[in-house]
């Protein structure tokens, strides 16, 4: 059975941009284990409100029926507990402080980079739902919470789905050999068509992600032949510590 995570927060994407909207920001979202749905106009904004609240709403300044600005505003004044990200094509500091002054929680550039947006919702999400409770400070940790990697100085790495859910089986068996098989039971429910080659290019992927964005390696140990296993290095008392998932 596929590993669970937490319920997906609901994020309600406006973008007149077909393409980009359909192609880019939302596949994009829901790879990172967001619930997502779309509409590409302020009126399907208004309408999407009626039917479900979503905890972020990502909005796009340049709209076909309204000014971004104007809908930023009539959002927080609807639901003023939400989430709001702006999107624009331009980085103008005025526009900026203009969006943030009139309701956007987050204002960032087209093209927006789909990690930075991932990262961005999770930061609004965690201030949205209040402190999370503090994480020990000399290991590594699995956040469900805010679906992140994070090391022993509290720098974070954001994950994929796939990424998720392999994090999750490994740090439930935290210094345990979990076999490759165990791998890809936790990430599909059709083990039969799942290439276990594709368990090593997430592990190598992911390795290279935390490296580059944190400067730091993740203790996570290749057994050759069988799988892999999250070291803890507490126990071992290597420098890294360990990873462990929160409850």
């Amino acid at each position: 059975m596929v590993a669970s995570l937490r319920d997906s927060p609901y994020i309600l994407v406006l973008e007149d941009d077909v393409e980009m909207r359909e192609e880019v920001v939302m596949p994009g979202l829901r790879d990172y284990g967001f619930a997502v749905a779309g509409v590409g106009t302020a009126a399907g904004l208004y309408e999407a409100l009626k039917t479900r609240t979503p905890e972020v709403v990502i909005l796009d300044v340049g709209l076909p029926d309204a000014d971004g600005f104007s809908v930023a505003q009539a959002v927080r004044a609807l639901l003023p507990s939400i989430g709001v990200v702006m999107l624009t094509g331009h980085g103008a500091v005025d526009e900026q402080v203009r969006g943030l002054s009139q309701g956007a929680d987050a204002y960032l550039v087209k093209p927006v980079q789909i990690e930075l947006l991932a990262v961005c919702i999770h930061s609004l999400l965690r201030r949205l739902h209040g402190p999370i409770a503090p994480l020990a400070m000399n290991r590594w940790h699995f956040d469900p919470e805010g679906w992140c990697v994070v090391s022993p100085q509290r720098r974070t790495v954001a994950l994929t789905k796939s990424e998720q859910r392999m994090m999750v089986r490994l740090a439930g068996s935290l210094g345990r050999l979990v076999t490759r098989e165990q791998l890809a039971a936790a990430m599909t429910d059709n083990i039969d068509d799942f290439d276990l080659h594709r368990i090593e290019s997430l592990v190598h992927r992911l390795r290279r992600k935390v490296l580059d964005q944190i400067g730091e390696r993740l203790p996570l140990v290749a057994v050759h032949g069988k799988g892999y296993v999250l070291d803890d290095h507490c126990r071992a008392e290597a420098p890294l510590g360990a990873l462990t998932a929160v409850q």
